[in-house]
């Protein structure tokens, strides 16, 4: 029999228990990023639905430069965290031993090396949010590592699939195509209830913006790699805007920002920094575009932020990036590489404002109605319910 949230509410049964890891940054990392967002993001579903979520281990299990020597030594580090796990939980009581197994980001880079070694143990399910296979690293230098993801995989009771750009690869590896569940990336709803106008003259007067040209937006970690691609290909596109009249706000610090400010026109954009939380918020709700070429993203977490946020959004159509951004709806999808096209697109969004205005609202419908924390744990529940009955 399974229940409900509403029916654990009325009827007094057993606390589920699961145990989670995120193998790349454990959520309590104190360096912020989407992966970490999205790992927090899914405890609070978890436990918004009534179960009581463990953090098992720390590991960062990612192997970055294709040496396979560490990846056999993360391995054989996984395996003994793995074993101690299982004799910790085997002496424990029913109602304290972890009732499932929940892997966050499963690919090439960073397998689980303890997921699968714990559930085979002590015969619970085995759940992985955001797996990926890569066929084209088959008989490379990350070959190690493939092949346990596909192993993982194929044990896996659940794989919940957030980047609709993973299942076509994925689905071959289960061992039935009914363990794979859509779970659109989602957030909890911001807690924001500030004025548009109010806080727009504040931040217009602390950072020397106009508040009557219209501002873009941007929110990303600065290092090396994707990030620092997309960060230049902005910078290129920016260079071939007609309008003149826009002002941009950069959100975001890290290691490669003297890189980053080099490549982005400085008289016409701001960086303010690594803003969380209210700070956040604040700047996306007193911008009117929010621009992010996306190059290799899964899906971007801040795109969501933004979304729910009522802005509209010109992004790179990479990866997941379209199940946040519908096209012509929410805002404007580019193809990848297009510094141009990405231009145009910031080019007619200033030129009409009324199209900014559709966007927006429809942004915020979507985001909230579709991403919701809410809908995520409903979902998430009842998968979960089925394999535990």
């Amino acid at each position: 029999m399974s229940f409900s949230i509403l029916d654990r509410a009325a009827v007094k049964i057993k606390t589920m228990n699961v145990a989670f890891y995120a193998t790349m940054k454990p959520p309590t990392s104190n360096v912020p990023s989407g992966d970490r967002r999205m790992a927090r993001a899914l405890i609070k579903a978890l436990k918004h639905a009534g179960y009581k979520v463990d953090l098992a281990s720390k590991l960062n299990s990612r192997e970055p430069h294709g040496d396979e020597n560490r990846q056999i030594q993360l391995r054989d580090k996984g395996y003994r965290l793995a074993d101690r796990l299982i004799k910790k939980y085997a002496a424990l009581s029913d109602d304290e031993r972890p009732d499932l197994w929940f892997t966050y980001h499963l690919y090439y880079k960073a397998p689980d090396w303890i997921g699968p070694r714990v559930t085979a143990a002590l015969n619970i399910p085995y759940v992985v949010a955001e797996a990926s296979y890569a066929p084209k690293r088959k008989d490379g230098p990350w070959d190690f590592n493939l092949r346990s993801v596909a192993d993982a995989i194929r044990q896996a009771d659940i794989v919940f699939n957030i980047n609709s750009a993973d299942e076509k690869e994925v689905r071959p590896h289960l061992k039935s195509p009914d363990n794979l569940v859509v779970l659109k990336p989602f957030l909890e709803t911001p807690q924001f209830n500030g004025q548009k106008s109010t806080i727009r003259e504040k931040l217009a007067g602390q950072y020397g913006l106009d508040p009557a040209v219209a501002w873009l937006i941007t929110v990303a970690m600065m290092r090396e790699g994707a990030k620092l691609d997309s960060y230049k290909m902005l910078g290129r596109s920016l260079g071939d805007v007609r309008a003149k009249e826009w002002q941009m706000l950069v959100v975001g610090d890290g290691p490669a920002r003297a890189q980053v400010e080099t490549v982005l026109p400085r008289d016409q954009v701001v960086f303010t920094g690594q803003k969380t939380g209210h700070d956040l918020f604040e700047c996306l709700s007193a911008a009117d575009i929010f621009v992010w070429p996306a190059v290799s993203e899964a899906y971007g977490m801040a795109l969501l932020e933004a979304q729910a946020m009522g802005l509209p959004a010109i992004a790179g159509k990479e990866g997941g990036v379209p199940d946040i951004v519908r096209h012509r709806k929410t805002g404007i999808l580019v193809e990848p590489g297009h510094p141009r096209s990405f231009a145009d697109a910031i080019d007619e969004l200033l030129l009409q404002p009324e199209l900014i205005l559709e966007y927006s609202k429809a942004a915020r419908i979507t985001a909230l109605s579709e991403h919701s924390l809410e809908k995520a744990a409903r979902t998430m529940d009842q998968a979960i319910r089925n394999v535990l009955k």
